[in-house]
This record gives C-alpha cells, structure tokens and sequence, in this order.
C-alpha cells in the first residue's frame, strides 16, 4: 500500500509545480497514469537566482535578478473517456530583487506580487484505464500517452508603468504531447513536446504594444524508482518566442537548455517531499540561472 501510494500521489506533485516561463519547465512523471476521484493539495517554495528574463513582460537588458516564490495549489483526478485525466489550478506569489539596464541607465528594485494563476488539463488517452483506488493498486503502467493543456489567466498584478511585473497582463496557452514508459520495477523514461501561444499585450511598458511568437519546447527525464522514492535526471530545450514592440523586432529569440535533477520521497501514507534544482547549459538570452526547490503535497 505504501508504494502504491507514493505512486498515486508523486505524479500529483509533479502537475502542481509551476515555473517562471513555459519553455524552462522540468517536470518528470507528467504523464504517470493515477487512480480517479483524488483531491490533492500543493505547497512549493523556489528560488532563482542569476541572470534570467522576469516572470512577465520586462524591458529590461542584463538583468541580475533573484526570484523567490511560493505556490498554492490543488488537482483533482477524474475518468474522462475511460482514461485517467486531472484538472490543477496553481496560484503564486513572487518577491524578487535585482538589478539591470535600461535604457543605458542602471536601474535596481525589490519587489513583491502575484504572479498570473495557472490552470492545466491532463488526459492520458492511451495505456492509463480509469480506476479507483483499489484497481490502481495491483496495476503496472507500460507505455502511456497523453495530452495537457494549460492556461496563464492575466489575473496576476501588472502595471505598464513597472519595469517588471509578476503578471504578464495577457493570456497564453500551451499544449503538450507526453509518453512515458516503463521498464521493470526500477526504470522509466518520459518525453514531452509542447508549444506556447501568446496573446498581444496591448499595455506593455509605457503604453506600448507587445507581441511574442511562440515558444516551442521539447523534455526528456530519466527516472529510477528507489525502495521509496525516486530520482529523476531532466533535460529541456526552448526555442523560439520572440518579441516585437511597437512593430519593432527585438532581438529575443530563445535557443536555451536547461538540465536538472529531481529527488521524491513518501514521508507519511498521505504526505510527499520533493526536491529539485535546475541550471542553464545552452543559452542565447534570459537562461543563464540556477534554480532550487522545495514541494509537499497532501493526498485527501
């Protein structure tokens, strides 16, 4: 019972975290297959620190900043076409502090906000039977497939006269394609490919209009189950998302990878602990941070 239940919940955890931007998410064990009808509740704490593009739209250039963010957040498994599937809802708050230029002039500040709600949809349409509790108990995954889509609502606090913003004060979506398979007790892969669409930002900095092409990112994670536990080794690439102003095309493009690792255990039947921390090995703008984090999540 106990690594069934590290099993159900451990992949909760995973769907609960939220990152600074889409494209430089690390998330392993997004398409485990779950038992339905469970609620779980989420608690993060992360810090980044380095040279790294802000959580909304920001004109800045060189930015040095530091992020600290804690995160809230509930999911819920539910039967959706006789396949596992789970609804989260994530709300974040952010302090950061940095330094950066703008303009030619040196600029620095300390902040704290809400950064924009995030809301995601995952079905796992082939090789997750819906089952409850009990079923899910003696069940062993092979090859699963899913879809996810998750949703940035513009409800976080923004103003155009910031130079930086926890909110981005427009909408974005981004669909993902997963796989995940298994093999024997111990070993699992998982590999995710997922785009970024972005809504214009008509009150960007100063009145300005901003637009972004898409982002387009591609994951894959290592994972080896321990006694209790797991560790998972995680790498992505982003490229893409670049920003015109006001008609004028900036020199934004993203061609970034980021790597990390990840570490889980079960605490209690009910309790889970994650750990995790990231770093950038390739980029061309807005990647060159490290990034660490603490999770707990509770399964009602």
């Amino acid at each position: 019972m106990h690594s069934m239940t590290q099993r159900v919940s451990m992949a909760l955890l995973m769907a609960c975290t939220t990152a600074l931007a889409h494209g430089q998410e690390l998330e392993p064990r997004s398409f485990n297959n779950l038992p339905i009808d469970q609620t779980f509740v989420f608690v993060g704490a992360a810090r980044s620190d380095g040279d790294l593009s802000p959580p909304g739209s920001s004109p800045l250039q060189d930015a040095e900043l530091t992020i600290d963010g804690l995160a809230v957040g509930v999911s819920r498994t539910f039967d959706l076409a006789g396949s596992s599937a789970k609804a989260d809802a994530v709300a974040t708050r952010l302090c950061y502090e940095g330094e950066g230029l703008f303009r030619g002039e040196y600029v620095e500040g300390r902040r704290c906000e809400y950064a924009d709600p995030r809301f995601k949809l995952t079905w796992n349409f082939l090789g997750a039977p819906a089952m409850s509790m009990q079923q899910f108990a003696g069940w062993q995954q092979d090859l699963v497939a899913g879809v996810s889509v998750s949703v940035n609502a513009p409800w976080g606090d923004y103003t155009s006269r910031q130079l930086i913003n926890a909110g981005s004060n427009r909408w974005s979506i981004k669909p993902v394609l997963g796989m995940s398979k298994r093999y024997g007790t111990r070993w699992q892969w998982e590999a995710k490919l997922g785009a970024t669409f972005y809504e214009d930002n008509d009150d960007y900095y100063n009145g300005a209009q901003l637009q972004q092409d898409p982002l387009y990112s591609t994951s894959f994670h290592v994972i080896y189950n321990l006694p209790r536990g797991w560790l998972s080794l995680d790498a992505n690439y982003f490229t893409g998302g670049r920003t015109t102003v006001d008609g004028q095309k900036q020199d934004t493009r993203q061609d970034n990878s980021r790597w990390g690792v990840t570490w889980s255990r079960p605490l209690m039947p009910r309790h889970l602990l994650k750990v995790y921390a990231s770093t950038g090995v390739i980029t061309r703008i807005g990647n060159e941070f490290n990034s660490f984090g603490v999770a707990w999540l509770y399964r009602f």
